[in-house]
């Protein structure tokens, strides 16, 4: 990943919350275990170690199968996806004030 959300940034960047990093920043769309994986820069060994935890608490659902792959979405209804999606509009909240504070170089 090249820049860092303000999520990550802010909570630490492990494998679980890149993971919901991810589908945070990408919202509209499915995704197999390959896509993540690659999309997320985690390890194969890693990311099947915080899989399952990551569906046993219901961040993520199932969408549908494309192929012999099934592909997972953000989980709108789970109520820590919204504590999530609360957090990362709040941090883009304060860093837009926190920037907006900021004396601009003169040139």
């Amino acid at each position: 990943m090249e820049d860092q959300s303000l999520l990550l940034q802010y909570m630490g960047d492990t494998p679980k919350l890149r993971i919901i990093d991810f589908f945070l920043e990408n919202r509209e769309s499915d995704y197999s275990k390959k896509e993540i994986i690659e999309y997320t820069g985690i390890s194969k060994t890693t990311f099947y170690k915080v899989w399952d935890g990551i569906l046993e608490f219901e961040f993520l659902k199932t969408t549908r199968k494309y192929g012999k792959a099934q592909l997972y979405a953000l989980n709108p209804d789970s109520t820590l996806i919204q504590k999530f999606k609360d957090l990362d509009n709040e941090l883009g909240k304060q860093s837009m004030k926190k920037a907006l504070e900021e004396p601009i170089p003169a040139h």
